[in-house]
C-alpha cells in the first residue's frame, strides 16, 4: 500500500486561514508599534517645545491693605486675654505683655 503524502500545490482551507491570521496579526502588531512610536515622538516634541518657551508673565498683584491702627491693638489685647484665660500666660506674663503692647 503506497503512503499517501499531503497535498502538493495550493494549501488547504486550514492552511489559508492560518496564513491569513499570521499576516493579519503581523500587520496589527506593526501598526500598533508605529502608532506608539508616533505618539512617543509627539510627546517628546511637545515637552521640548514647552521647555524652550519662556514662562508666562505673572499677573500684577495688589499691595496688601495697610493695617488698621486701632483695631490691631484691640485684636492683640483680645488674643492676650484669651491666652491668659486659657492658662497659657501667667498673671505676670499677661501684665508684661499688655504693658509692652500699650506703650
Amino acid at each position: 500500500m503506497p503512503l499517501r503524502m499531503g497535498r502538493v500545490g495550493r494549501p488547504g482551507l486550514l492552511g489559508t486561514v492560518a496564513r491569513t491570521a499570521v499576516v493579519a496579526g503581523t500587520a496589527t502588531a506593526t501598526s500598533n508599534a508605529m502608532n506608539r512610536r508616533g505618539a512617543r515622538r509627539a510627546a517628546e516634541q511637545q515637552a521640548y517645545v514647552q521647555q524652550q518657551a519662556p514662562p508666562p508673565p505673572l499677573p500684577p498683584q495688589a499691595p496688601p491693605p495697610p493695617p488698621a491702627a486701632g483695631n490691631d491693638t484691640v485684636a492683640q489685647l483680645g488674643t492676650l486675654a484669651e491666652l491668659h484665660a486659657s492658662g497659657a500666660l501667667s498673671d505676670a506674663e499677661f501684665a508684661t505683655a499688655k504693658a509692652k503692647l500699650l506703650s
